[in-house]
């Protein structure tokens, strides 16, 4: 698989362990930074991941900052982005079954290295459900430009 991490200086730990895991397994990595413990702003990172993984072939991508709730934020504000922020082997999975998640997100402060790799490889090893079609229509929905048209 083609994947694409980012983190800012909280993330940046879990996230060079990441990418010598995911490369060790066989897969192209592209590190999109930070690539230092120096202060940064996780939008920064969050914003070019998202805008990388819409622009370029990836199977997905994997965004790290100190909760994973500020870089799925940030993912999210890209145009087709869908990030979200996996804490457990049911949301790793959930985010794939039901949403298709094009971006996973970690909290390097609540997650620890062994168990990040397993929520890795847990989004990896899961699929889509295309069969449900309530899961493809919501998906259709979240993509719509100026709004999903619910009332």
């Amino acid at each position: 698989m083609k994947i694409a991490l980012a983190s800012d200086h909280a993330g940046f730990n879990l996230k060079k362990l990441l990418v010598a895991y995911l490369s060790k397994e066989g897969h192209e990595i592209e590190d999109l930074g930070t690539n230092t413990l120096d202060s940064v702003d996780y939008p920064d990172y969050g914003y070019k991941l998202g805008e990388e993984i819409i622009s370029k072939d990836y199977d997905f991508g994997i965004g790290i900052c100190g909760s994973g709730i500020g870089i799925s934020i940030a993912c999210n504000k890209v145009a087709g982005i869908r990030a979200a922020l996996i804490y457990n082997k049911e949301t790793a999975t959930l985010a794939k079954e039901h949403n298709n998640a094009n971006i996973i997100c970690l909290g390097a402060r609540l997650t620890s290295q062994r168990k990040a790799i397993i929520l890795v490889d847990t989004f990896i090893s899961s699929k889509f459900d295309d069969t449900n079609s309530r899961h493809l229509r919501r998906i259709n929905k979240l993509n719509k430009e100026g709004g999903c048209g619910c009332e």
